[in-house]
């Protein structure tokens, strides 16, 4: 399941990619348009700094901005840097990879042969959307509607 951090992280950077290029983006406003508490969207928006994607100014103009284009911002990223994986499972996960307690050898193992699966498929649909993307995506749209 996608966290909390990792979608309130989505929608933040969505937000600031909206307003790219048009100068600093105040927290108020994030926080007001994305419904996300401002104590919770200030540490997201610290790591996203640590990582380069943001940038912030201090100060009575103060605010946030993005610093890459929102064309170089993959939303598969984001997830890793706030979730550190896409896998639904610790054995599937590429970094940090994990043995599941109390399973089957790996090898053995046709759930994490199936995770493998979905991972890949999710790391895919994942690493082709980025922020300039407008979402829903067409056929992304019609696929959710059947599920």
């Amino acid at each position: 399941m996608l966290s909390q951090k990792s979608r309130y992280a989505i929608r933040a950077l969505q937000h600031l990619a909206d307003r790219h290029g048009q100068g600093v983006v105040p927290l108020a406003e994030i926080v007001s348009a994305q419904n996300i508490p401002a104590k919770f969207l200030t540490v997201i928006l610290s790591e996203l700094g640590r990582e380069g994607l943001v940038r912030a100014q201090r100060g009575r103009e103060g605010g946030y901005v993005l610093v890459p284009a929102p064309a170089e911002v993959r939303i598969g990223d984001v997830i890793r840097l706030m979730r550190g994986s896409i896998a639904l499972v610790p054995c599937a996960s590429r970094d940090p990879h994990e043995h599941c307690e109390n399973c089957l050898p790996e090898a053995e193992c046709r759930l994490r042969r199936l995770m493998l699966r979905v991972r890949d498929t999710t790391a895919k649909i994942l690493d082709e959307v980025t922020l300039a993307d407008p979402l829903p995506l067409g056929n992304l749209e019609l696929a959710a509607d059947k599920v």
